[in-house]
């Protein structure tokens, strides 16, 4: 790493553009990391209607115990960085790197950039919502938005927390729109870090392209769907530790990001074509089932005990077709089709006869 000597130069350090976290006030609060390094989340299911009958001794119907399903969220980043400043350099440098600026500098420049494009990545990765989207125009881009918010309403997605993360250069197509509210417009209304502005109901908000994950036009996420859990910030400043004349500047940060499985259709990701897995075939054939996608070299996951199988603990991988006795008491078969490098298709499912 190279150190300038400085021999006549101002004491002001020309510093670099950076942008505060867009994503921190998107993230929902809800679960609580300390102390743990992964929390189960349990989603209880429900009981279906039935017809009252006014007669016998189970006029409700027959109970039957309320099921339940689980979700593991493990964090799995534990990223770190160090330096270090001679105080004979800092001194001979007219004083201008200096520890607490230059470690607010890394957390603004470093720390907070890398958060947000790993959580925007992960949340894309996990979306419960995955489709392909045309390729954005000033004459299209509202229409093809629209497309997103329709299918939040029909998942019956609270329309208060909805925030769409769109890319610099759709964003231009957007703002053209007479539909899109700006800024200005909104005035008070509007202080979250990064809102540039609200459409169909959503808060907008500028993602420069590079941070975006590839292949992701825009996403949009509801505020309780999504985590960006960050267990430990620790940030430390050492003066003349042993062995070093000068300050040691320490940082490590515990974290990772996830999409609840009970609220993952708030999580709407509109992707490039060539980028998104196809959805697989379930076909039941002399009893056994068969599962296959159109995407070549794909992996195929499947569950038996009715769980999105994107996010469920009893998932397996698919490599011969399920047989009679694997089926033995199933109702529903249930799977996927993953890719590196590409985004996850959507859930087939085929409901066995009982």
């Amino acid at each position: 790493m190279a150190v300038n000597l400085a021999t006549k130069y101002s004491a002001e350090v020309a510093e670099r553009f950076a942008k505060a976290s867009l994503t921190e006030n998107v993230v929902s609060k809800d679960f609580n990391f300390n102390g743990v390094r992964g929390i189960t989340v349990y989603s209880v299911d429900t009981a279906p209607l039935g017809n009252y009958t006014r007669a016998g001794t189970s006029r409700y119907g027959t109970p039957g115990s309320l099921s339940d399903t689980t979700q593991e969220l493990v964090m799995t980043q534990d990223k770190a960085f160090t330096y270090i400043i001679d105080k004979g350099e800092d001194n001979e440098q007219m004083n201008v790197k200096g520890a607490a600026k230059s470690l607010k500098r890394e957390i603004d420049e470093v720390v907070s950039p890398y958060l947000d494009q790993y959580r925007l990545k992960s949340w894309a990765e996990k979306a419960g919502k995955i489709v392909s989207a045309a390729s954005p125009s000033k004459e299209n881009i509202v229409d093809l938005i629209m497309q997103t918010t329709t299918a939040l309403d029909d998942a019956l997605v609270p329309e208060i927390g909805r925030t769409l993360f769109i890319t610099s250069t759709n964003y231009r197509f957007l703002k053209q729109s007479p539909d899109f509210i700006t800024q200005d417009k909104l005035g008070e209304e509007i202080l979250a870090r990064g809102v540039v502005g609200s459409i169909d109901g959503m808060k907008v908000v500028k993602v420069p392209a590079s941070w975006m994950p590839v292949g992701v036009r825009w996403l949009a996420v509801h505020q309780s769907a999504v985590l960006g859990a960050a267990k430990l910030q620790d940030y430390k400043i050492h003066t003349d530790p042993p062995g070093i004349n000068g300050n040691l500047v320490e940082g490590r940060l515990i974290h990772d990001a996830f999409v609840l499985a009970a609220k993952s259709n708030g999580v709407y990701a509109a992707v490039e074509a060539a980028k998104l897995c196809v959805l697989p075939t379930l076909t039941l054939n002399g009893g056994n089932v068969t599962i296959a996608t159109t995407t070549p070299e794909a992996q195929l996951y499947y569950t038996l005990d009715g769980s999105d199988p994107r996010y469920s603990e009893t998932k397996k991988l698919y490599s011969a077709a399920l047989t009679p006795t694997q089926l033995d008491g199933v109702s529903v078969v249930r799977a996927y089709a993953a890719k590196t490098a590409m985004y996850n298709s959507a859930v087939g499912q085929l409901v066995l006869s009982a």
